[in-house]
């Protein structure tokens, strides 16, 4: 059978039940255990007791009381996953069976629950550390590799600095991709984030933009310093800098596979191989810290832009109505008309109709007496208004003049405003007055008064009187209640409307001509 030259995924290294101790029941008991053999591993203390194991259990923060049947299943599980090994003492003195039993057995990590919990140590790191771009990192890079250039060079230099210098130089290397990683996770979350309070949301985005800009700022000039210094090495060398690096190191020399330098030279020669990768690529592309400048420039332009968006959110208020009232005191403000009507044309873009000219198919469908409001509506094709012809075969019929159509109708809206004019002044009352002075009304000023008092009734009262204003603004009434005024006796056309006899005012909110109006209507209709 041929073994497969491929590489083996990292994933598929990993034991499926290194992690497991991590999601039982007593998972919490047994971290605690396994924390313990690790603390007695950095003190290099080989093993421990079952007594000592106990023992040492509130030194990691376990205070709760633990039976001996407890820790004996938790010690039995982490020997069942394979992460940690028990030895017998064969060379102690037992004074007793008891005593032989409970000292007899020695635990320890193997390694496998040596690897399991520095994954647990690193897990829980990550999660509670920052990522950071640090400038520092790069320019201790560069003085490592002048450093290991500069023993390359002097024949006399000692192996050891050598080993030092390439030592430092992997770890600052380990360090800015470990940080980059988790700093570009935590960028892109916030490019994402939408905060609550939006001051804090604002100030850390500044902050992100300043550190990014930081950052971007000489990067150029100390990737170029760095990619130079890595070809100085290069020219001197890689594999007798690995090599020197490998006399410094003292490894134990074992015999056969388990010799421990083809494995450190691999490593060494990987970890080289990621330096170019960021810095000075051997196949061309592009560095890798190329690509983190790109993302920092561009995370810079995403914040601006949603500084920028929270900015404008504080300024300007985001409703349709604050639009139209601010439109409308536009309008209010006009000359003349026809300032007002270039206003509307630029506010909402409509233009003159060119379709008052089209017909239904059927011309007797509907009767010429038909408004229309209520006649059915007629297709009009799109390409009337781009091309000035319909979908028909036929040529477009000519556009007929409709000056005529919109005289009439500026006469009968002209007559509808003298109309209104005429019955704002009916109403208008030079003081307070009882509803009863009001007497005998037509309709159309009976339907003005109505609306006048249902405003009036719907707002607050405010010291015992409701006041409203006309739609338009033009007329405030103010109503003050009828106690012990007895009722009053509206006649109209259309019968008798009996109410409260109110203390009724109506003015005028701003003084102007009415007649002076009025005549202008009149002439404007003629």
């Amino acid at each position: 059978m041929v073994d497969d030259p491929r590489p083996r995924p990292v994933f598929r290294q990993v034991p499926a039940d290194m992690f497991a101790f991590t999601t039982t029941d007593r998972a919490e008991l047994h971290t605690a255990v396994m924390q313990v053999f690790g603390d007695a591993h950095e003190r290099l203390v080989a093993a421990l007791t079952f007594d000592e194991v106990l023992a040492a259990l509130p030194g990691v923060g376990w205070y709760e009381p633990v039976t001996d049947s407890s820790l004996d299943y938790t010690l039995g599980a982490l020997h069942k996953y394979g992460l940690v090994e028990r030895t017998q003492n064969h060379t102690a003195h037992y004074a007793s069976a008891e005593e032989y039993e409970r000292r007899n057995l020695h635990y320890s990590l193997s390694r496998k629950g040596e690897a399991a919990y520095e994954g647990v140590l690193h897990a829980v790191q990550l999660l509670s550390s920052t990522g950071a771009l640090q400038t520092a990192v790069l320019d201790a890079i560069l003085d490592r590799l002048g450093e290991l250039h500069d023993l390359l060079v002097a024949d006399d230099s000692a192996d050891r600095r050598v080993y030092a210098a390439l030592m430092e130089l992997e770890g600052h290397l380990a360090g800015l991709r470990a940080s980059t990683k988790q700093f570009n996770g935590q960028l892109q979350r916030l490019l994402r984030a939408e905060g609550a309070d939006s001051a804090t949301f604002a100030e850390v985005k500044q902050a992100t933009i300043a550190y990014l800009s930081e950052f971007v700022t000489n990067l150029d000039a100390r990737r170029q310093g760095i990619a130079q210094g890595v070809a100085r090495v290069e020219e001197r060398g890689v594999t007798v800098l690995h090599h020197r690096a490998l006399r410094g190191a003292d490894l134990p020399a074992l015999p056969g596979e388990a010799d421990p330098a083809p494995r450190w030279l691999q490593h060494r020669a990987a970890r080289w191989d990621g330096l170019c990768a960021w810095f000075r690529p051997t196949d061309g592309g592009r560095p890798r810290i190329d690509q983190l400048a790109d993302v920092a420039r561009r995370a810079i332009v995403a914040l601006m832009r949603a500084l920028e968006r929270l900015s404008d959110s504080r300024r300007r208020g985001s409703s349709t109505a604050a639009d139209f009232r601010v439109l409308a005191r536009w309008f209010s403000a006009c000359d003349s008309d026809d300032a007002a009507h270039e206003l509307w044309s630029g506010a909402f873009g409509l233009w003159p109709a060119r379709h008052t000219h089209l017909a239904l198919d059927d011309p007797t469908a509907v009767p010429a007496t038909t408004s229309w409001w209520q006649a059915p509506a007629v297709p009009v094709s799109p390409l009337l208004r781009t091309t000035g012809q319909v979908d028909k075969v036929a040529r477009t019929a000519r556009v007929r003049d409709t000056g005529e159509v919109r005289r009439l109708r500026r006469g009968r809206v002209l007559a509808e405003r003298a109309e209104l004019e005429r019955a704002w002044r009916r109403l208008a009352t030079p003081g307070p007055v009882r509803l009863s002075a009001f007497g005998t009304l037509d309709p159309g000023s009976f339907g003005r008064l109505l609306e006048l008092l249902s405003r009036a009734l719907s707002a607050a009262p405010q010291n015992g009187v409701r006041r409203a204003a006309t739609a338009d603004g033009r007329l405030i009434v103010a109503l003050t209640g009828s106690q012990g005024a007895g009722r009053a006796r509206l006649r109209t056309p259309h019968g008798v409307l009996s109410a409260p006899d109110f203390l009724v005012s109506i003015t005028e909110a701003r003084p102007h001509d009415i007649e002076a109006r009025a005549a202008d209507a009149r002439e404007a209709s003629a």
